[in-house]
């Protein structure tokens, strides 16, 4: 796992900020996750919560223009082999905890 150096900027100073460290790229990232919910889906469940997560991910992981539309759908695939979700799964109470996640 790579090692991150943690930078700051303290706001409540009015320094917003400080070398490369700002929140302008987090910020970006909320405003797109919120965009895509409510634009795609318009409501969202908290049972399947970490799977709009991982769809969003993925896609803002792999939206990169750079890689070519072939490989992003070779590894949508690739993701896939060996997950199923059932529909007495995706349908059943929220208390229940899947196995397949």
């Amino acid at each position: 796992m790579p090692e991150y150096n943690h930078k700051s900027a303290n706001h409540s100073a009015k320094q917003y900020v400080d070398g490369m460290a700002h929140t302008n790229g987090i910020e970006s990232v909320w405003a797109v996750l919120k965009r895509d919910f409510y634009g795609i889906y318009h409501a969202f469940s908290r049972k399947h919560l970490q799977r709009y997560l991982n769809e969003f991910v993925f896609r803002l992981n792999s939206g990169n223009v750079k890689i070519h539309t072939l490989d992003r759908i070779d590894a949508l695939v690739r993701m896939c082999f060996g997950k199923r979700l059932m529909y007495v799964e995706l349908t059943a109470k929220f208390e229940r905890v899947s196995q397949f996640v």
